[in-house]
């Protein structure tokens, strides 16, 4: 798989991500779970925007494959962190 495509679906993951935490702090009334799936939808946003400077990057600089890993992993560990504050 190329690193667009993997860039790309990396994009779509936390596109819908943003989306179910929107939506799960929509739907409860607990406080404290709607203020933590307020803050990682907000999170996502900061991957959204990390992952689309790098396709835009990618369409002037080439990249491997091994960047694109790069990129999946350190969103996954933001993500993970992130869930666990």
């Amino acid at each position: 798989m190329t690193v667009q495509k993997d860039l790309e679906k990396a994009l779509a993951a936390a596109e819908s991500a943003k989306g179910t935490y929107a939506t799960f702090a929509a739907s409860t009334d607990d406080q404290k779970a709607q203020q933590m799936f307020t803050q990682m939808s907000q999170n996502m946003e900061q991957h959204i925007s990390t992952i689309e400077d790098r396709l835009n990057s990618n369409t002037s600089v080439g990249l491997s494959s091994g960047n694109a890993s790069s990129v999946a992993n350190s969103n996954s560990s933001a993500t993970a962190a992130n869930q666990q504050n």
